[in-house]
């Protein structure tokens, strides 16, 4: 009989669920794809039916579900806080009370009443699920794991060991000092938001100069040669406050935060540029410390810092581990995964098999969808397609992106984690010096500093990027390599103006400072991307596309095939590919009241 274990990570941001069955991950999804609110932190019903059906079963069939962290140990270290803060911080308090009073505290029972069902419900510290999503689905038999985040109890980053189907974790580091809040305070004082902008702050880093770094280590946190560190909460104020940093903070770096949605000044730019190598290197330091520490040849990451792609790049170009294998959907979103397998593997004691190239299955977890069903879709909407045979549908998308077009993609199941790997993609030329802020302009309606990914068929990597390994996930920033760069003048060139600049023969995925952020596609990617991207290879003999998210700025990524066509519509991509069908937007009626895309969704 097949044992059944439902993860669920919720109420803070990302939630999401997970069905393992007998070990093997059936399904996870994240709730914004379903309600469309980015970030939704409510109680994933929709991700929790949606798993369900995809492992066809009911509620009744599940053994356990395990929740991704200790809601009680958490509200003692937010009663702690306040306390050790109090009279300040009175109004965070009152905010924060209502959910813990009316759903969180009583977690237990929250979840039997939202599931209509009287299960039983283990609660794994966050820490702990992170680390189970970091290690129980590598292909190690044997690991060190590093997990570091904003904050989960009172851990901010941990880490240890792994070996078998048993996690050990033996340090962690304890709040406040957190290098996830750290980054989280610089998100906000540049104008970013918390909990969403981050990855923002890490695209804007390469514009400005490292200035502030020595300000940085002097005053704000005290870096030890172990990786640990010590933060001076004079210049915070997550603590107590509803903002993230202090006057102490903003006198220091000249100034109150930038607001949102305002210029972007040289300041901010090396501010992101100066805490980032912060970030780098604490990152690096553990990394040597656990290494040392351990003995162990190979490492897992987890937790929303391990999606700093340009610090993992910088672990792994350091050869501090022979190898590296990091959660897909390192964040809280992740810790559903790694609650349900901390349930298989080290609640009820079962044994693991690793697998290569691992048992994410490419982390196309979420929802498929058929021919028929998006078929009825497009009759629906009034929709002008055709139906075309795969090397069709490869051919003509390849031959229109090579025209200067971009393509939407939608095709088999969707990703888990915050990357679209070719299921839910937007597809453009990297040869096009315009492409970057094309897309960025009229497609993603985001701003024009941040940059887009390559996805790179494996066998050619080496050829564009200094990357030694396969990179399937988009979760290493790697070096676009010397041959294929291009003389660009840099002095007394700064900031945006650098944006200007042709840096190498695939410009629209090259950053700034030579970088690109790498996905690695063979045989286990996604199987319509793979063609286009042949067909693409062989058309004008590069191996590159761009693959950036199908969604627009504030917009969860499309799940479902009317998100797909309405986003399509609602942008200006020209063209659409679901499964075997073919879209051009030139053959489509014209839409009458067509909604702002940018005031349809929160700015992020």
């Amino acid at each position: 009989m097949t044992t059944y274990i439902l993860g669920i990570s919720a109420f803070y941001h990302d939630s999401a669920a997970c069905i393992v069955a007998d070990g093997q991950i059936v399904a996870a999804a994240q709730e914004e794809r379903f309600t469309r609110q980015k970030h939704d932190h409510r109680f994933p019903a929709h991700a929790i039916d949606y798993c369900l059906e995809e492992a066809g079963i009911t509620v009744e069939d599940l053994a356990f579900v395990v929740f991704y962290d200790k809601p009680w140990l958490k509200f003692e270290r937010l009663l702690e806080t306040y306390l050790s803060f109090a009279p300040r911080g009175i109004r965070s308090f009152m905010k924060a009370m209502p959910l813990w009073l009316k759903e969180k505290l009583w977690m237990d029972q929250t979840i039997k009443d939202r599931l209509d069902h009287d299960v039983k419900v283990y609660f794994p510290e966050h820490h702990q699920s992170h680390a189970a999503s970091a290690f129980f689905p590598s292909p190690f038999e044997s690991a060190a794991i590093i997990t570091m985040d904003g904050v989960g109890e009172w851990a901010t980053a941990s880490w240890g060991t792994g070996t078998a189907n048993q996690i050990d974790i033996s340090h962690e580091m304890h709040f406040p000092h957190s290098l996830g809040l750290l980054y989280s305070a610089f998100t906000y004082y540049t104008g970013f938001r918390v909990n969403s902008g981050e990855y923002k702050l890490m695209g804007l880093a390469p514009y400005g100069d490292p200035v502030y770094v020595d300000k940085i280590l002097e005053n704000l946190i005290d870096v030890k040669e172990d990786g640990s560190f010590w933060m001076n909460m004079k210049y915070f104020n997550y603590c107590q406050g509803l903002t993230m940093t202090s006057t102490a903070f903003h006198e220091l770096f000249g100034g109150d935060p930038r607001s949102p949605e305002s210029e972007v000044r040289q300041r901010d730019m090396d501010l992101a540029r100066s805490v980032q190598e912060v970030v780098e290197l604490v990152m690096l330091r553990t990394a040597r410390h656990v290494r040392a520490h351990t003995g162990e040849r190979n490492l897992c990451l987890a937790g929303g810092v391990a999606l700093n792609c340009v610090a993992n790049g910088k672990i792994l170009a350091e050869n501090i581990f022979d190898k590296i294998w990091i959660q897909p959907a390192a964040g809280d979103a992740g810790g559903a995964l790694g609650a349900a397998l901390f349930g298989w593997h080290q609640i009820l004691g079962k044994s693991r098999k690793p697998v290569l190239p691992d048992s994410q299955h490419g982390s196309y977890l979420g929802p498929v969808f058929s021919q028929a069903e998006i078929e009825q879709t497009l009759k629906d909407e009034g929709a002008v397609f055709s139906v075309l045979n795969a090397g069709e549908i490869a051919k003509e998308a390849a031959a229109l992106v090579s025209g200067g077009s971009v393509v939407g993609l939608f095709a088999g199941r969707m990703e888990f984690g915050p990357r679209a790997l070719g299921a839910r993609s937007i597809l453009g030329d990297p040869r096009s010096p315009a492409m970057q802020s094309l897309i960025n302009r009229k497609i993603k309606y985001r701003e024009s500093f941040r940059p887009f990914a390559p996805a790179c068929l494996s066998d050619h990597a080496q050829q564009y990027f200094d990357l030694e390994v396969d990179s399937p996930y988009m979760l290493l920033v790697a070096p676009v390599s010397a041959s294929r760069r291009l003389p660009a003048e840099s002095q007394g060139v700064h900031g945006f103006e650098r944006l200007k600049q042709v840096r190498s023969d695939i410009p629209a995925v090259t950053h700034v400072d030579f970088s690109a952020r790498v996905q690695t596609v063979d045989e286990n990617s996604n199987t319509t991307f793979r063609a286009i991207l042949d067909a693409f290879h062989n058309l004008t003999g590069c191996p590159v596309l761009i693959n950036t998210s199908f969604n627009v700025r504030g917009e969860p990524i499309v799940c479902t095939p009317g998100d797909a066509y309405r986003c399509f519509m609602n942008t200006e991509m020209d063209a659409l590919v679901m499964e075997n069908i073919f879209i051009k937007k030139a053959d489509q009626p014209l839409r009458q009241n067509r909604p702002s895309i940018p005031a349809t969704f929160s700015y992020d």
